[in-house]
């Protein structure tokens, strides 16, 4: 880690924030199990500090199957009690039984999961935050985002979890004006 750069407040408290923020949040992130992947770990955030989720994110991937939505469509009542007995994930019911319903609704989105989030992504210029005082909990297409995701038979997808995900996938980018990021060009992560 580089302790001289200047990054975002947020990402400087631990190790695996400053790596989670040099080099992936608010990188554009495609593929509909990588931004899958990206929803459910958000979800489970929900109450929790985010570097709980980045300690377990190794244990998530593999009781998840690396996030396939095909394979955790799949999962069934053992599969879930095999998860809330799994201490290396957050053992949350409903958060699981969160992850394998939105994948079962991600099934059924005949445009894919990629391009429906994608399609919420603001367009034009918009300004950077100043500060982190300055950047929202939600926006009008993270609060759109979630109203349609819910629509579709999505769960645990709030405004805020929207917004937190178009953060951490690039669909905006909230790195504020005094942070290397914020002077960085970042190429497309893809899932």
């Amino acid at each position: 880690m580089d302790e001289d750069r200047p990054r975002c407040g947020w990402a400087n408290s631990a190790p695996e924030y400053a790596e989670y923020h040099d080099d992936e949040w608010g990188t554009p992130l495609h593929g509909d199990d990588a931004l899958f992947e990206r929803l459910c770990l958000e979800a489970f955030q929900s109450g929790l500090s985010w570097i709980t989720i980045l300690r377990k994110r190794r244990a998530f991937r593999e009781a998840f199957a690396g996030f396939e939505i095909d394979a955790v469509a799949d999962f069934g009542p053992d599969d879930e009690e095999r998860l809330m007995a799994d201490a290396g994930i957050v053992r949350n019911r409903a958060k699981i039984a969160a992850a394998v319903r939105n994948a079962r609704a991600a099934q059924q989105l005949p445009e894919g999961l990629s391009a429906l989030l994608w399609s919420f992504a603001p367009s034009g210029p918009r300004p950077r935050p100043a500060t982190l005082a300055d950047v929202p909990a939600t926006s009008p297409e993270s609060v759109a985002m979630a109203k349609e995701l819910k629509l579709r038979g999505f769960v645990f997808v709030g405004p805020t979890t929207a917004y937190a995900l178009m953060q951490a996938t690039g669909m905006v980018d909230d790195h504020v004006a005094d942070c290397f990021r914020a002077h960085r060009r970042s190429e497309p992560a893809r899932g």
